[in-house]
């Protein structure tokens, strides 16, 4: 746990300094830092410093650490807050947001990594394929948009030169669905100078040029040495690194991976390569006119992009203009005017490339034919890693925009964490220390108020015809803004020598003062590409590149709208992404640069204290401190915890939510750690929310199964009534059955008293088997019919009828013919009409052995015939009595050649019951 960390380490949270002072704030923070310990709380906001090392504090074992687990159960880490975010969104069904900031530098490309991670990680745990499919994407995309947006720089060797806001749909079940990427201002303006002007590039740039096959950089006209491109030559020099090759495959597998087709891959590549060589494009002057020197390099440019040769020699020397009155003419460009024109076509190449592969991954990952009532609420994480705060020694037109950007952010922290926290506390009537907080709306007014902010003044200036220079546009602001607090300039401050006349201005922001040159400010503000270029992309054979330049179907005579200036571009897309961030539950990441060596080591105190102090970390610290962790109105706070105390559930008898809640809070004895708003009950330590959350996870197993009973026992009740009532259908229905055939009986057999066969030829009616009473009723039917057939048989054949009977039941089937037909004497060798001789001899011995043995009477006598194991057959008679069975030799004067007595051959009924089964058994075979 958090707490149990050793007071080596300093403290956890922030919040549990003994004073909050700088001067302990930073010794908690240094140490910490010196222990390896780079996370660190204030409350649920995370500050993490920048190790410049590999720490093995992320993999699987930390993602298992983290799952499902409160901030303050493990030590400070970005799965912590990760996880917050995501439970948030998952019970509460609210959209939430990771708000990742600091300067360049500090860390907050990584950090979005990592939390991107964890939440793969822990989602789908069941590994559906469509869900897989979608964390496969989201997980690749930061690989190409690192190779795309990221660039080495004086500062960061992976300095995002774009700001990217991701949102991750999830459904009901917390399963990633699908995701959208916001492009937040791939410096447009920064673009060229990153080809160009600056140390760092694109990574992918080198990747292509280092990693790239010989066979694909022959096929794009390339070669192997970035030293021989213009736009990569200073930025080879300063990034080196081994890892280009396996890079270029990574990015090229994930470009497949999302979904890219080769035929669109291969178009990337053919721009990049297109735009490395525009950069190799020189021109020529002969006085009169400007030429391109090279046409090679030209005809493999209009390869690369599929246009004509000519029309891109043509766009690159001369501008189409249309005259007022409708006329078209051609206007040459000079040398310096063809090489701007030739960098900011390959500054809006690669600018429009990358928006291209954004779109291209938000049509593949966004959520389509998603119906909240079949699948339950879409809910949101976002995640925000955009370019921090920059101070450099020369200070130019894309800084003055990075900046106003982060004053947005910065106005978004202060009004989510400072100002509407204290305000909630006035509005719901809580005992509240007022905490004093820098408020940057002043500064955020002074950049994009309407008609007197600075960006008003550049598009005034921009919009203006004539000979407007940067000059005159610091003229006007010095005008305009003479008397704002936050805002100076030589001529305003004459005596401050550290600017220029007609120069410099300086901004106080946040984070400290910044000064500026204007030079640049004009050009970089305007949308400088010629239409000529768009028309020529927009007629290119390749459909990536026309899908790239919608804007280039349009006539130079239709082409009449002034396009918005990269300023007020910049603002709309500030104010869309501060308004996405306002409408979630937000979660920060406030990230710290140590020092500017890069060093694993070193902690800068003076660099440091200067980013705590405007990020304003103190007085959050300080809020916190004053403030509630936790806050929820009465009825969803009860609706969650009510399973939790006995007078509430499972519905409370009070007369408000509010003295249920307090029911609540009274039995869990956490009277001391809450307070009463007017709508709200405010928490605050997390470990009171943190307890009741255990206790209800407990309960709702039990819930659970006591639901389900209930509800097993209610279908178990509608399945009886149903029962009962099919039951009931079943034997009225099988009752008129039975009844009516009964009737056809009783109309077919009305006479048959009076037919000699008692009615065995009457034709039965079709059986109705619908139950055992009208099988009874038929074998009753055959007993009647029976009974009036024997008792016509005299008394001195039953005896003979009933072994008949005996031995059909036990033989039917068995044999053919077994003398049902015939009489049945029993006695055949004493009445053998056809050998006299046989029958007196016969008698004789049956005489001998009734006196011998003294049995009672023959119950059978006849021939049969013996055969042996060998087959072997012999005549034999056999006679059976009441008390044995003899075995006799008829041509011996039948002699008794065995006796064996009826009680050994079963002892468990009578010896005349067996004598009489043999003896019908015999019958049989006669």
């Amino acid at each position: 746990m958090a707490e149990l960390e050793g007071l080596e380490f300093g403290k956890s949270d922030f919040v549990l300094l003994d004073e909050v002072t700088m001067e302990q704030f930073m010794d908690n923070l240094k140490l910490r830092f010196e222990k390896g310990r780079i996370y660190t709380y204030i409350g649920e906001v995370v500050v993490s410093v920048n190790p410049y090392r590999q720490m093995d504090i992320y993999g699987k074992d930390a993602i298992d650490a983290y799952r499902g687990r409160e901030l303050y159960e493990n030590p400070p880490h970005l799965y912590a807050v990760s996880d917050a975010a995501y439970k948030a969104m998952k019970r509460r069904a609210k959209d939430t947001c990771i708000v990742i900031s600091g300067e360049s530098g500090a860390g907050k490309t990584e950090a979005s990594k990592y939390i991107m991670q964890y939440i793969a990680a822990i989602t789908n745990p069941s590994q559906r394929e469509e869900v897989e499919s979608v964390k496969n994407v989201l997980l690749k995309s930061n690989c190409v948009l690192e190779a795309f947006g990221n660039a080495k720089t004086n500062r960061n060797d992976n300095s995002s030169r774009f700001g990217k806001y991701m949102d991750i749909n999830f459904n009901f079940n917390g399963d990633p669905t699908g995701g959208h990427i916001n492009n937040y201002l791939l410096e447009k303006v920064r673009a060229a100078e990153d080809l160009y002007l600056l140390p760092g590039t694109f990574p992918v740039f080198l990747q292509l040029l280092r990693g790239g096959s010989e066979e694909i950089l022959k096929s794009l006209h390339l070669e192997n040495d970035p030293a021989l491109y213009t736009y990569t030559r200073e930025g080879a020099a300063a990034a080196t690194s081994n890892n280009d090759r396996s890079n270029h495959k990574a990015v090229m597998s994930a470009l497949e991976v999302i979904g890219f087709s080769k035929e669109e891959i291969r178009s990337i590549y053919q721009i990049l390569a297109a735009i490395l060589l525009l950069g190799n494009v020189e021109f020529g002057s002969d006085g009169e006119s400007v030429q391109v020197l090279g046409q090679d390099t030209v005809d493999h440019i209009s390869e690369l992009t599929a246009t004509d040769p000519e029309c891109v020699t043509k766009g690159l020397l001369y501008r189409t203009v249309a005259t007022g009155g409708g006329e078209v003419i051609e206007k040459g460009h000079t040398e310096k005017d063809a090489c701007f024109g030739r960098d900011a076509f390959a500054k809006a190449l690669y600018e429009r490339l990358f928006g291209w592969i954004v779109s291209r991954i938000n049509g593949i990952i966004e959520v389509k034919n998603y119906n909240p009532v079949l699948h339950g609420k879409n809910t949101v994480i976002g995640v925000l890693d955009i370019y921090g705060f920059e101070i450099f020694d020369n200070n130019s037109f894309e800084q003055f925009c990075i900046n106003y950007c982060n004053e947005k952010l910065q106005q978004l922290f202060i009004e989510l964490i400072l100002q509407q926290e204290q305000q909630e506390y006035q509005r719901e009537g809580i005992t509240w220390q007022h905490i004093d907080y820098f408020n940057n709306q002043i500064i955020v007014d002074l950049v994009e108020q309407q008609h007197k902010g600075i960006l008003s003044i550049l598009d005034e200036a921009c919009l203006t015809v004539g000979n407007v220079t940067d000059t005159v546009c610091l003229d006007s602001m010095d005008t305009k803004l003479a008397q704002h607090p936050h805002y100076t300039s030589r001529k305003l401050s004459p005596t401050d020598k550290t600017m220029d006349f007609q120069k410099h201005f300086r901004i106080r922001h946040y984070a400290g003062d910044v000064t500026y040159s204007v030079e640049g400010f004009l050009d970089k503000n305007k949308d400088l590409l010629f239409q000529d270029f768009k028309r020529l992309m927009y007629n290119s054979a390749d459909p990536v590149l026309k899908e790239m330049w919608p804007d280039g179907q349009l006539s130079i005579t239709e082409v009449t709208k002034r396009p918005l200036t990269a300023a007020t571009l910049f603002k709309n897309s500030i104010v869309a992404l501060v308004d996405k961030l306002a409408c979630k539950e937000p979660y920060y990441v406030r990230c710290i640069k140590p020092n500017e060596m890069k060093s694993p080591v070193l902690f800068d105190d003076a660099r440091c204290q200067h980013q705590v102090a405007y990020l304003g970390l103190l007085e959050n610290v300080m809020v916190r401190r004053a403030g509630f962790a936790y806050r929820q109105q009465y009825p969803r706070f009860l609706q969650r915890y009510k399973m939790t105390c006995e007078y509430t559930w499972p519905n409370h008898l009070m007369a408000t939510d509010r003295e249920a809640v307090e029911a609540i809070i009274t039995q869990h004895g956490f009277q001391g750690d809450v307070a009463y708003g007017h709508t709200k009950l405010f928490v605050r330590t997390p470990r009171t929310l943190f307890t009741l959350e255990q206790e209800r996870a407990t309960l709702i197993p039990i819930l659970v199964l006591f639901l389900q009973k209930v509800w097993r026992g209610a279908l178990a009740r509608l399945r009886c009534r149903r029962m009962r009532a099919i039951y009931a259908i079943m034997g009225c229905y099988k009752r008129y059955k039975v009844k009516a055939h009964f009737w056809e009986v009783e109309r077919r057999f009305a006479g048959v008293r009076t037919m000699p066969d008692y009615g065995k030829s009457v034709e039965w009616p079709a059986p109705v088997d619908v139950n055992l009473l009208t099988r009874l009723a038929l074998i009753a039917a055959v007993r009647w019919w029976a009974r009036q057939i024997v008792k016509n048989i005299p008394p001195s054949d039953m005896l003979e009828v009933r072994a008949k009977v005996a031995a059909l039941s036990s033989l039917s089937g068995e044999r053919k013919d077994w003398g049902i037909g015939r009489a049945w004497e029993r006695d055949y060798l004493s009445n053998a009409r056809d050998c006299p001789q046989t029958s007196s001899a016969f008698i004789r011995v049956s005489k001998e052995l009734k006196s011998k043995d003294g049995y009672g009477q023959v119950v059978f006598s006849g021939f049969c015939r013996k055969v042996n194991r060998f087959n072997k057959s012999t005549d034999r008679a056999l006679l059976v009595t009441d008390k044995y069975v003899y075995k006799l030799e008829p041509k011996k004067q039948y002699k008794v050649l065995k006796r064996l007595p009826l009680d050994s051959v079963s002892t468990h009924t009578g010896a005349l019951r067996h004598a009489h089964t043999l003896a019908t058994l015999s019958e049989t075979l006669q």
